[in-house]
Parts: structure tokens; sequence; C-alpha cells
């Protein structure tokens, strides 16, 4: 097992706060001289069935301990995703049924081991737990933590402020996602910075339950493509694992260059030193910032579809970019659905397609782009801002799509969702 100081430079990779970097290195100390691995906890509640790059910085944290030599412990949170999670929520979320949950968690075993080594994963359910408490017991844990602690939150606090709805679920949320650590014993438990309170709540049931209290090492919330909110499948602004290699590619290219950095940071093994190099490279002029930025596609697209997928991704985009955009070449867009009922009164604002295909983050922006004449419908520059598009059907269009071009870069099929 590597040294102390050796392991804590590959923990501390991109990570924003530890609690106590003291108390980890003690933690390392004993783990490698009795050669007993750490136990690693990661929470995630299966929300939604697919995960993407933003997911996977915790993942990759959790690789990193593997290659280590500590325990990892995957946690599906299929009794806690019934309630949902209401950190940095402004409002009661909607939730999910149980034969949701499970669907989604499915995917999620599938989906993880294109990061994490399955054969040194321990994948659990907290349902394993909570199914089993009796009444009593979950009555009793609700008294480790008071109303005043939970309305200390910031985004709780909001709410309550703004005469907004909290439920009493909501309140009960951190408690369960504490009880967790408690029962796999975590000796370090992994989340986002939006994650602290919750995380705490972890170290103070298990000293109230006489079990040795967990480190927190939080990792940042990764931007999406926009490069300003937090990567988000509801917003339009991500890259999932499971997309095709050419779209992953392509939408890698579309990042910012100061984003790019980032990137490189929280998403790949490239060593510091040579992304501090590149940075100062691109600061001098010694190296092009589309050539840094083609590595990264590269590198990123290549760690999930290999190096053969993301060579022909690369070739795609190249040929795609070189030549332009082939209006009459299929293989030039990327489809986009947009659900039928969007189009009320059977049209649909322009601003509002381009945000609802992803190519915008806010109408704003999509008019912003307009007035720039940055967008192109079937190869012509849009001019209009408040051009209103009918439902591309038949009459509108041979093929019931819409051929857009937005920016330098994006090459989108609008295509109607009849589902």
């Amino acid at each position: 097992m590597k040294s102390v100081k050796d392991q804590l430079e590959l923990i501390k990779r991109g990570a924003v706060e530890i609690i106590s970097e003291e108390e980890l290195g003690k933690k390392l100390e004993k783990s490698r001289q009795t050669n007993t691995p750490l136990i690693i906890k990661a929470g995630f509640d299966p929300s939604a069935p697919d995960i993407h790059l933003g997911h996977t910085v915790l993942l990759r944290k959790m690789r990193h301990f593997q290659q280590l030599g500590h325990k990892v412990v995957f946690l599906i949170g299929d009794f806690t995703g019934m309630i949902g999670d209401p950190t940095g929520k402004s409002e009661i979320r909607k939730q999910l049924t149980r034969e949701q949950v499970l669907e989604n968690a499915q995917t999620y075993q599938k989906q993880i081991g294109k990061i994490l080594d399955l054969e040194k994963t321990e994948i659990v359910f907290n349902s394993d737990w909570f199914e089993k408490m009796t009444q009593y017991e979950f009555l009793e844990l609700t008294s480790h933590l008071t109303v005043a602690q939970i309305l200390a939150r910031e985004d709780f606090k909001n709410r309550y402020t703004q005469g907004k709805d909290i439920s009493v679920l909501e309140f009960i949320y951190p408690l369960l996602q504490g009880y967790d650590s408690v029962e796999l014993k975590a000796d370090v438990e992994l989340g986002g910075t939006d994650q602290k309170f919750n995380l705490l709540v972890g170290r103070q049931l298990q000293k109230d339950f006489n079990v040795q209290q967990q480190c927190v090492l939080m990792m940042p919330l990764l931007e999406g493509l926009d490069g300003v909110q937090k990567m988000s499948k509801s917003l339009n602004n991500y890259v999932g694992i499971d997309d095709p290699a050419d779209q992953m590619y392509g939408k890698l290219m579309s990042i910012s260059d100061e984003l790019m950095f980032r990137y490189y940071e929280l998403l790949t093994d490239i060593p510091l030193a040579e992304i501090d190099e590149m940075r100062q490279d691109i600061k001098s002029g010694s190296l092009h910032p589309k050539t840094c930025k083609e590595n990264l596609a590269l590198t990123i697209t290549e760690f999930y579809h290999g190096k053969e997928g993301a060579n022909k991704a690369q070739e795609v985009f190249q040929s795609r970019f070189s030549k332009g955009a082939d209006w009459d070449d299929a293989q030039n867009f990327e489809d986009k659905k947009i659900a039928k009922e969007q189009w009320k009164d059977g049209k649909l604002w322009i601003c509002k397609i381009i945000t609802l295909a992803g190519a915008a983050a806010t109408t704003s922006e999509a008019r912003r782009l307009i007035k720039q004449n940055a967008v192109k419908l079937a190869g012509k520059t849009v001019t209009d801002v408040d051009l209103e598009l009918p439902i591309p059907e038949a009459e509108v269009s041979a093929e019931k799509a819409y051929l857009m071009k937005v920016g330098k870069k994006q090459f989108i099929r609008i295509i109607v969702d009849e589902e």
C-alpha cells in the first residue's frame, strides 16, 4: 500500500474540502499499518435513469480509492430515492414510485462498470435496513436532529422565510442519508459541495451510535456545457456516459476554453503538472486551445468508447467541420426530440426550440445568437428573433424535422417526440 503522502496526493485531486485532512491521514496510516482497507461510501439516489459526466466526478474519486486498495461501497438509495434529496430545491420534490426507482437503479448498476472495477465494488441498497426498521427505531432516529439544525440549512431557511412548503419527509432525508453511514460503518463518505449538511449528519449519527466517525470529502459540482449551471439532463447541458461516441466528442468540443481545464482535472487522469503546462503553453501562444480541446475530447471519449470509437468520432467531427454543414447529409446532424405538447396551437418560438434542443442555456442566449446571425435553418440565416415555427409535419418538412445550425459547431435535427 502506498505511503500516506502519496495516497493523499491522489485523494486530494480536485477535492474542495476534507473534514478533516488530519483525521483522514490518521485513518490512512492505520489502514497501511494494519493492512486493512478503509470503507469508502458514496450514495446515489436513482432519481433518473442515466449517469452523466457530472456524476462521474464522484465515481472517479471512488475509483481513485480503489486504485489505492480501499473498499468502495456504491450505495443505491432505493429507499431514500422515493423521497428525493431536497438539497438545493426551492419546492417540494415530486416523489418517485418504487417501480421507477428500481428501474433506474438497474441502469445505474450497468453504467458504473465503465468507471469502477465492479469486482472490487460492493453495491448495496439502503432499503435493506430501512425496511427492517421498526416504528420505534424510526422515531428514535428522528430525535438525533433538531428542527433548528435543519432550518439552519440555507435552502430550507430560504424556503421557510419565503413561506414555501417543506414536507416532514424532506426534514427526515438528512437523517436517513446519515444513518446509511452508521449501517455501513463508513470511514470516508464522498459527496458534492451541496451535500455538506447531509454528510456532517452522518458524522453526528455515527458518534451518537458509537461508531467511529467518518471523514467527509467533498467534490465540486461540475458545470455543464454552458459553463454556468450544474450539469443536468433537465437543463440539456449534459454529456451522458452512454452518449454515442460522435455525440460525446462533439459536445466536449463545444465547451469554453476556460471550462476545458476544469474538465481535464476532474474527468481525466492526466497529471496536474501536464495540465498546468498546457495552460501555460496556451497563455504563451505556443499551444492552440483547439489542439488542447481535441486532446480532452479524445481522452474522455476513449475512456468510454475505446480507442477505435474515439478516433472514429474525431474523424467524423473533423470531416464535418472541415467541409462545413452539408444540409443534405443526415449524418451531420444530432437528433433532438421536443415533446409535441410544446407546440401550443401548432407553433413554437424559435428561441424556445433552440433552448429545448440544448443548443442554448436560455432563451435570452438563443435570442442573442440569432441577432449575431449565428443560427441557420435549412441552410438559411435566421434574422427574426420572434419567428414561430409550425410543428414539423409532412406539409412543412419532407422528413418531418427541422435542420438547424446554432453557432459554429452545433448541427441539430429537431424532431417531434410523439410519446
